[in-house]
């Protein structure tokens, strides 16, 4: 059987490398406000706004450079968090066992039954706007898949001879850690921080549709929800620039994020699919 191709992705990495060059770009001078005027209003593409102008005057290239950084911040923060929380979790109630992890498998199962969207709403509603509330309302319904796969694969490890040998010496459980654990699941929470960037940059989308982003923050998902707002745009030609721009960058970014998890899947993961 013919081994499916994994090599690099050379253009979702260089469309992500642009990406971060352009969350970079507000901490210089040079790039134009992202919340002050700098042109006349809804102007089109041109040589002084690349990505033209929204009904503030505000350049939309430097709103998608502010909001890079903004997305950045709250996927990475929002991954790294669920990721190496949940895998923590996962990892000490499947090697423990007993009552903990009888309690902590019913409350996955809970969390599994509840939609992401609705619970990541409920607590946009009581916590309220902002960029850390965000984070931790996406941050608590991300860290159970990561937990899962973390805890199944440690119910596999521990049964393996080297680990019972490990036990029978009395190894404690950081050294177990250490010598046996940390690799095998390197991997998986490797993959798990790729996989919840993507899911955190459509949830913060998401949440600004319905009115429960920062409205102070210069995200792409704010950046869309407010020319979707503005009265019939869609009979103007203010979208071809206000929405396309924004949503494009958006969607290459999470469609090159996907790219680079599989890579990484196939890879590092060590797990082949025809």
């Amino acid at each position: 059987m013919r081994k499916p191709r994994n090599t690099l992705p050379y253009v979702p990495c260089l469309f992500l490398c642009a990406v971060v060059c352009a969350a970079c770009l507000p901490h210089f001078s040079f790039l134009k406000s992202g919340a002050v005027p700098s042109g006349q209003a809804l102007s089109p593409p041109s040589r002084e706004h690349w990505f033209g102008t929204d009904d503030l005057g505000i350049d939309l290239f430097a709103s998608v450079c502010y909001g890079a950084k903004s997305s950045l911040l709250l996927s990475v923060g929002s991954a790294v968090v669920a990721a190496i929380g949940g895998s923590i979790i996962g990892m000490l109630v499947g090697y423990a066992g007993g009552i903990i992890d009888t309690l902590i498998v019913s409350i996955i199962d809970f969390f599994i039954g509840i939609p992401d969207l609705l619970l990541m709403v409920v607590l946009g509603v009581f916590l309220g706007p902002g960029l850390a509330n965000i984070i931790f309302a996406i941050s608590l319904v991300s860290w159970i898949m990561p937990a899962k796969i973390v805890r199944s694969e440690v119910l596999k490890i521990k049964t393996e001879n080297y680990i019972r040998l490990s036990n029978a010496y009395g190894a404690h459980f950081w050294h177990i850690f250490a010598w046996h654990l940390w690799k095998p699941l390197f991997s998986i929470i490797l993959v798990s921080v790729i996989k919840i960037m993507n899911k955190a940059i459509l949830a913060e989308a998401s949440l600004a549709y319905l009115g429960l982003g920062d409205p102070l923050s210069k995200s792409w998902g704010m950046t869309i929800t407010r020319a979707m707002d503005f009265p019939t745009i869609y009979l103007t030609d203010f979208w071809k620039w206000w929405l396309v721009f924004p949503t494009t960058v958006m969607v290459c970014t999470v469609l090159s994020v996907a790219a680079i998890g599989r890579w990484m899947e196939l890879r590092i993961g060590g797990r082949t699919r025809s």
